[in-house]
């Protein structure tokens, strides 16, 4: 399976090897990896883009540490919640993190997730594979609509990023420097 973002020139890619129980999605962001790695791990920033915009996200614990934990819960327009925790088990900055995930509607479903950052010269690409326990597995959260959550959580991200860089010359032009 193949997901395209069409409103920016960056393409989300989500693939899914039919004889393993993985999902690939590869990211391209402008911005340089210490910028996209912190809107990763800083929760002040998570909470501006991970998932649709349909949905309020609340972070009742983000620890991003080798070692921490988070928990957070997104909301629908109808009250509905939808939480979801994990550990992370490596954080290395600005190159990796691993760390499991749970979406506590389906809480036997855990998977560890990996997310490299590659430095692309000013620009940086996101690799993140999950591997779960099934093809089946893998498959109902491929059918649970989560390439749309993917795909619209990364134009957010682009937006964020983009608004990082305009509020850092803007601050440059004050300043003179």
């Amino acid at each position: 399976m193949s997901t395209t973002d069409t409103q920016h020139r960056n393409e989300t890619r989500i693939v899914a090897d039919p004889h393993l129980p993985t999902i690939v999605i590869i990211r391209e962001f402008d911005a340089p990896p210490e910028q996209v790695f912190r809107a990763y791990t800083d929760p002040d920033l998570v909470v501006q883009w991970l998932g649709p915009r349909r949905l309020t996200m609340r972070i009742d614990q983000y620890d991003a540490r080798s070692g921490g934990s988070y928990r957070y819960v997104h909301r629908d327009e109808d009250g509905t919640e939808y939480g979801f925790h994990g550990v992370f088990h490596e954080v290395r900055p600005n190159e990796r993190i691993v760390q499991t995930f749970t979406y506590e509607g389906f809480p036997d479903g855990v998977s560890l997730e990996t997310a490299v950052f590659e430095d692309l010269g000013g620009r940086t690409r996101v690799t993140g594979k999950s591997l779960m326990d099934s093809i089946e597995a893998r498959d109902s959260m491929l059918k649970s609509g989560m390439d749309y959550g993917v795909c619209e959580g990364h134009e957010r991200l682009d937006e964020l990023l983009g608004s990082q860089q305009s509020n850092s010359v803007d601050r440059h032009n004050e300043t003179g420097s």
